[in-house]
């Protein structure tokens, strides 16, 4: 059997775009790449191609359908399925001819279809210290593979491309061993420059061990969309930015950058180009100014928010132009969609959504299950159910482990020695201790405010597998009561519910799958990025209503930057 790393290539899987319905994986292995997509894109059915016998039965435990052929003699196992993506994961150079492959399979891509390639470089400094050295022999696996048939630099792998009627799109060096690299490079400089050969190029070109690149049956439609970021808090700016962000760059075209300040720099002149305001605070003339400044560079101005503003403070202040000095609003419910509406015409609603679904870490103490409450400004919600939750706790003695994180009030109220605290942490910190819980304890009061948020805890706790225990307000929108989690509408229902996950632990882990399974159908962000690409290009295709309809409104948007600026 040949021997594969069953683990999957991140810079391919990072280019997959996240939405494809129907992907070909030609070198499967085992199939560790296209099981690791199908818990981002779980309706995706993943087809692998695998000559090795032994690697082709692992991977038909894991794809959809797998065929174990040689698939220069076989090119269509699937008969006339047409893919939105074909990889090509160090596979082409193992054929006879790769060229002729390329062409059939690109008349198997969607009209909209990417071929992904990752190719190792012939050109890679190792490979001339072993001939400089007179040490070149085949290895096991690796650039010097023994099965390696062919050999290809960027320009070769290029023309390939072209000859098959494909339009490359990028090509991503994969660089290992940097330090070594240079270290060869200075020793062999005197020859480089004896020889003419630029040092510089010569260094970049030998670098990457590999080149992944990204073609087209058709060009790519080139879209900039660049977001603003506050400082990361609670996971708010990972959810409505940067996976998002990830997301939509899975698709060739688009152009993603977040960035710190509210100035993108310099950008291509023709091409469309969106800027978004995470969460701004666009106050007085500095704030005007601001979005003067982007409406000079042609960007159409979009701002997200996922609060309702009337309880917000800050934003209460006059000179606060959030909703009304931008071309669009995005967020995350209807109800607050008709709040931001009464400013800004043009809101889109994008329901918080997870980027993969987790593989499953808990219930694996037996008798014992772990409460995870995790919230930022929840010292109002849970104060009703204080006495019902230390009720439990001296029933279930150890077999109920709370966990608590940021509120340290909660957690001195706890008449329990079965606890821990976490302070406000990091959403890696706090991904890590929901996966190990069994279940999430949210409580939201039915206030103006809270009707207006969004069941982001809920769709993050079915992500990886954990019991909901929940208030009716939002949650009760998208919770099925009694079988993708359950609701509590008092401190006695709260109680009972919570006694009877612990006495039947085998109940608790059944809501948590169910709960999981709706969320593999229907919160994803592969079933959104779509919608959500086409939204931007429609704003782009309207920019000159929009831009009409924001000056009516807003009419000192019209005056100079530096005059906006000048005002405060």
């Amino acid at each position: 059997m040949t021997v594969y790393a069953d683990v999957p290539n991140p810079d391919l899987l990072e280019r997959i775009p996240l939405n494809a319905a129907r992907i070909l994986d030609v070198g499967c292995g085992a199939g560790a790449l296209g099981l690791e997509f199908k818990r981002r894109n779980p309706s995706a059915r993943v087809y692998g191609i695998e000559y090795d016998q032994d690697a082709a039965a692992v991977a038909a435990t894991r794809l959809d359908v797998v065929a174990n052929v040689d698939v220069e003699a076989e090119p269509y196992p699937f008969g006339a399925t047409h893919f939105d993506c074909i990889i090509y994961g160090d596979a082409l150079e193992h054929l006879r001819d790769p060229w002729r492959l390329l062409r059939l399979h690109a008349e198997r891509l969607a009209p909209k279809g990417v071929m992904l390639i990752c190719m190792p470089n012939v050109e890679h400094w190792s490979f001339v210290e072993r001939l400089l050295r007179g040490t070149f022999d085949y290895d096991a696996q690796g650039l010097f593979d023994r099965t390696h048939l062919r050999w290809f630099t960027v320009e070769t792998t290029r023309r390939a491309l072209r000859a098959a009627g494909l339009h490359p799109y990028d090509v991503t060096p994969r660089i290992f061993g940097r330090p070594e690299a240079a270290a060869f490079v200075r020793g062999l400089r005197p020859a480089l420059e004896g020889l003419g050969i630029d040092v510089a190029h010569y260094a970049a070109r030998s670098l990457p061990l590999q080149h992944v690149w990204r073609a087209m049956r058709e060009p790519a439609e080139t879209m900039e969309i660049v977001s603003s970021m506050l400082t990361p808090v609670g996971g708010v700016s990972h959810v409505r930015v940067v996976e998002p962000m990830a997301a939509l760059a899975t698709h060739p075209g688009l152009i993603t950058r977040i960035i710190e300040t509210y100035d993108p720099g310099e950008t291509a002149s023709d091409q469309p180009r969106i800027f978004i305001f995470h969460r701004p605070l666009l106050a007085g003339g500095h704030g005007l100014a601001m979005l003067r400044a982007l409406l000079d560079r042609d960007y159409v101005v979009v701002c997200e928010f996922d609060d309702h503003p009337a309880y917000i403070p800050v934003l209460q202040r006059p000179d606060v132009q959030n909703f009304r000095a931008v071309h669009a609003v995005q967020t995350t419910t209807r109800p607050l969609a008709e709040v931001l509406g009464k400013e800004n015409p043009n809101v889109a609603v994008f329901p918080n959504a997870v980027r993969q679904v987790w593989i499953p870490r808990n219930f694996a103490v037996p008798g014992r299950l772990t409460l995870l409450f995790a919230g930022i400004n929840r010292e109002e919600e849970w104060p009703p159910f204080l006495a019902a939750l230390n009720a439990v706790a001296a029933l279930a003695g150890e077999r109920l482990h709370f966990r608590i994180v940021a509120d340290r009030g909660l957690f001195d109220a706890l008449q329990t020695p079965h606890k821990s605290f976490t302070p406000l942490c990091d959403y890696e910190t706090y991904q890590e201790l929901l996966a190990t819980s069994e279940i999430c304890f949210m409580p939201l009061a039915d206030t103006p405010f809270n009707r207006c948020k969004s069941d982001l805890k809920f769709i993050e706790a079915a992500s990886f597998r954990v019991a909901a225990l929940a208030s009716p307000t939002v949650y009760g929108e998208v919770i099925e009561d009694g079988r993708t989690g359950l609701l509590f509408r008092d401190a006695q229902e709260l109680q009972q519910r919570l006694v009877r996950m612990i006495a039947n632990p085998d109940f608790a882990r059944g809501l948590a799958d169910a709960a999981r399974q709706y969320v593999t159908g229907h919160r994803m962000l592969a079933y959104q990025v779509e919608e959500r690409e086409a939204w931007y290009r429609s704003l782009w295709a309207r920019r000159a209503e929009l831009n009409r309809e924001l000056l009516a409104r807003v009419p000192e948007l019209a005056l100079p930057a530096s005059v906006l600026h000048s005002g405060g």
